[in-house]
């Protein structure tokens, strides 16, 4: 699982990346619990996330695990971004968002969510 998140470089900055590409949704939960244990070690307001959903497939479990960590995590989140998660039920979306009181902006590509994250 750990695989799955790991940081990455990009234009100089660490990028946090949650690869649930072609996960199913008993997966996308798992790893979704996970997060929090590599976000909450590095310092408040510092993370930058990237969420690549491509291929991912999502159902409740998947979708309160996700919401539980969103809240966790929230102190820790500098900026994050979702690519491949526009098939997402957008009720769902929005319960996560409201949930969480954070912002998921998506992109269409990974490079986008990526220049969008390290922009100052």
């Amino acid at each position: 699982m750990d695989e799955r998140i790991r940081f990455i470089t990009h234009e100089g900055k660490r990028i946090l990346l949650v690869d649930l590409t072609h996960c199913p949704a008993h997966e996308v939960e798992q790893i979704a619990r996970n997060v929090p244990n590599h976000v909450t070690a590095q310092p408040r307001g510092s993370v930058l996330l990237l969420a690549d959903f491509t291929g991912a497939s999502i159902d409740a479990e998947a979708i309160r695990a996700m919401k539980e960590s969103a809240v966790f995590d929230k102190p820790y989140i500098k900026r994050s971004a979702w690519v491949g998660a526009e098939k997402f039920p957008e009720v769902l979306y929005e319960n996560l968002k409201s949930f969480s009181r954070r912002e998921f902006p998506m992109f269409k590509t990974c490079q986008d969510a990526l220049s969008w994250l390290v922009k100052d």
